[in-house]
């Protein structure tokens, strides 16, 4: 008889015990965060309103060069047009493959040192586009920020 006694005291604590852990345990009272206006003096002004154009608005102003709200299909080729006209130096109209292909050329000449018409290893080199590189961003300490 004593362990059917024993047995249903031990299921009431193991019970007892479920029951505060599931409630948390923590006695403690939750005291309600303090509103964040509350540190600060006087009264929070409205942030400005944003008034920068967007990158694409930049473009478009960029590109509308009479202001009236639309590019026009001359508007749109202006800018093909002076760079084309910046490749046909002898101004007929038309672009050989020496106009077209100047800094080509222009780069092979200034790397060709030895004025073979060929390039080494190292005279090739020299041809090599420079990248530019990102720089990374700076790192504030965790004492200054």
């Amino acid at each position: 008889m004593w362990r059917y006694l024993a047995g249903a005291a031990g299921a009431l604590l193991l019970a007892g015990g479920g029951l505060m852990l599931w409630q948390g345990g923590d006695t403690a009272p939750q005291l309600a965060p303090a509103p964040l206006h509350a540190a600060q003096p006087g009264p929070i002004a409205e942030p400005p309103a944003a008034t920068e154009k967007t990158r694409e608005e930049k473009r478009f102003g960029r590109y509308d060069k009479d202001k009236d709200g639309k590019v026009a299909r001359e508007e749109f080729l202006a800018s093909r047009r002076k760079a084309y006209a910046r490749l046909d130096t002898n101004g007929d109209g038309r672009l050989t493959f020496e106009e077209w292909s100047v800094k080509t050329t222009d780069r092979f000449a200034k790397a060709d040192a030895d004025k073979s018409a060929t390039l080494t290893p190292a005279e090739f080199e020299t041809t090599r586009i420079a990248r530019k590189t990102t720089r990374p961003a700076p790192c504030i300490p965790e004492s200054e920020g």
